[in-house]
């Protein structure tokens, strides 16, 4: 399957480059032709770094953000982010002048949970999201749907890919689109041409990588 990798670099950063595999892959909500690979983007640091810089320079720069939360194993690029957010002079309400940084939990229903140490940088706190693929955005839907529980205001949604413009009117920021990666399609799963065919799945795939059939 890794043989068959196609590298795209982003259009306003050429140091930025997302992998992608052709093939028949299950997300959770839907199936895709092209596994997103962005483990280079997310775990080396001159890739995150760079990434994170693009991510930035798309944000408007009087968008208030007082905590970064990163799904999907995206802390690397969160806290390049959070740097960068600082450097450049962006608004925060945090008293000490710093981006938090954090992750969320999932119990044992694989509901999204912040343990108690960690909701006073969500309630009442601007928050930028952070993924690293937004498919069909229902894991955005959920996402959202938890820091608003804590009390959370999110300001800004970021992800290294997506095939998604804009969730509850939050526009999504992204490195790479479908624009930037030839032919990619999602499919419901019961309209599913691969499926029609006949043709088995790859691998299964989320946001943290995919795991071969």
């Amino acid at each position: 399957m890794e043989s068959r990798v196609v590298k795209f670099f982003a259009k306003d950063n050429h140091k930025v480059a997302l992998r992608a595999i052709p093939g028949h892959f299950a997300t959770s909500h839907s199936h895709v032709n092209y596994y997103i690979d962005v483990t280079g983007l997310r775990t080396r640091c001159k890739e995150a770094s760079a990434v994170a810089k693009t991510l930035v320079d798309k944000i408007i720069n009087t968008t208030i953000i007082d905590t970064i939360v990163c799904m999907d194993g995206c802390e690397v690029v969160g806290a390049y982010m959070a740097a960068e957010l600082e450097a450049r002079d962006f608004v925060s309400t945090n008293s000490h002048e710093t981006v938090y940084v954090i992750t969320p939990e999932f119990n044992s229903n694989n509901q999204m949970i912040f343990r108690d140490n960690l909701v006073s940088s969500i309630s009442d706190k601007h928050i930028l999201l952070l993924l690293a693929s937004t498919t069909t955005g229902q894991t955005l839907h959920r996402s959202l749907s938890c820091l608003k529980y804590y009390g959370g205001n999110v300001t800004a949604i970021c992800s290294l890919f997506s095939a998604v413009d804009s969730i509850q009117g939050l526009p999504i920021i992204s490195a790479f689109t479908t624009g930037d990666i030839s032919g990619y399609q999602a499919y419901e799963f019961d309209n599913c041409p691969f499926c029609q065919s006949g043709r088995k799945l790859d691998a299964f795939v989320n946001g943290y990588g995919y795991s071969k059939l």
